[in-house]
């Protein structure tokens, strides 16, 4: 099986209200990650890493900083003639489904389904960070004859409604799958990427219209799971479900161990983004840099210790950042002080400011905000 057999289609906009801080002027797909990448970074690069040249991304919200940074598909081999990236527009709908009312965009998208050349469909979400092997998940679907081949992680079952936990036999097929289970803290979760024929999602979104069905996950996976060969594939390497601000901060924070950064930024599977040509970032004569990442164009004349920096981020003498996250084309004046702090773009710090969150809570500023 070839990419090329394969259409993927995007849901830019799942689990928005788990990220409210960062998705209210945003898509979660669009949300900054790692100095100069977005969400929906990674899963355009698992598609095209293994040869997917039609891809969908479904909009609902918030969608104008998605569209900038995606544009039409260039930095990841998208812009064609035929094929190519496609932004699917907004979808509105009386039903609400489950959270991310996957049905109802699903519906809002058929007509770009049913005219779909290729046999098979990825169906990927935008709040997973994971650099995950789409052709090594295409031979194991084929090997183990399976319907539906969705890609788990084994570890803490993420915050969310929805997600799949998967009660799995010696050969890797789904015994039991539980939605959101309260009992359980720990598991076979789903990342909610799942690999399936393209005319068994037909019939599926034909079975949601006569039935009614609202929840993609329990209306249309879990009801399946003794009629249907339901397979996990386990993602390896690192990966995080972002589930919440903290979760958010923590991952872009796991990026200054660099086995992890090795993991996710893994050469033989490049990830793409949107280029900007910049200057290198300067540092001042006195400035202190410590474990951190610090993207092109930034001006470095403070100090900065664990922590994330983005592009075009200016941090004066006298400045300390500490443990914190500053986006693109911050501002933090002489004297102040960041400690657990996440700054969104363009955001200032006027001079002698000292703020502070914790690891667990860290301190959000908005972007544009001026403190």
């Amino acid at each position: 099986m070839t990419g090329k057999n394969i259409v993927g289609i995007v849901f830019s906009n799942s689990y928005d209200e788990c990220l409210p801080e960062l998705t209210g002027l945003r898509t979660m797909g669009s949300v900054p990650f790692a100095g100069r990448y977005r969400f929906i970074d990674f899963t355009l690069s698992n598609m095209v890493n293994a040869g997917i040249e039609d891809v969908g991304v479904i909009t609902k919200a918030n969608y104008h900083s998605l569209m900038d940074h995606i544009g039409t598909g260039k930095p990841w081999d998208l812009s064609r003639k035929t094929k190519g990236l496609i932004i699917l527009p907004p979808y509105s709908t009386a039903e609400q489904g489950g959270n991310d009312d996957k049905i109802a965009s699903l519906k809002g998208i058929m007509g770009f389904i049913n005219r779909a050349n290729e046999e098979y469909v990825l169906l990927s979400d935008c709040n997973t960070i994971s650099n995950i092997d789409i052709e090594a998940l295409t031979e194991y679907h084929t090997e183990k004859n399976s319907d539906i081949t969705v890609v788990y992680k084994h570890g803490q079952i993420p915050s969310l409604s929805d997600v799949l936990v998967l009660d799995l036999d010696e050969d890797g097929r789904a015994k039991q799958i539980d939605v959101t289970p309260v009992t359980k803290k720990t598991g076979n979760y789903s990342l909610s990427v799942m690999f399936m024929k393209k005319s068994l999602l037909e019939m599926f979104m034909n079975e949601a219209i006569s039935k009614r069905y609202t929840d993609f996950e329990t209306d249309l996976i879990q009801r399946n799971v003794k009629k249907l060969n339901i397979y996990g594939f386990e993602a390896k390497g690192y990966s995080a479900t972002i589930d919440s601000l903290s979760t958010y901060f923590k991952a872009i924070m796991d990026l200054l161990d660099i086995n992890n950064c090795n993991e996710l930024f893994n050469s033989e599977r490049p990830v793409y983004t949107k280029t900007r040509d910049d200057m290198p970032s300067t540092y001042g004569i006195g400035s202190n840099v410590k474990n951190s990442l610090v993207a092109n164009g930034c001006i470095i004349d403070g100090e900065v210790e664990n922590s994330i920096i983005f592009r075009g981020v200016r941090i004066e003498k006298g400045a300390v950042v500490r443990n914190s996250i500053v986006m693109q084309e911050s501002f933090v004046a002489s004297g102040s002080s960041l400690d657990y702090v996440i700054m969104d773009k363009i955001a200032v710090i006027t001079p002698n400011k000292n703020l502070s969150g914790a690891e667990n809570y860290p301190f959000y500023i908005g972007k544009g905000i001026v403190i």
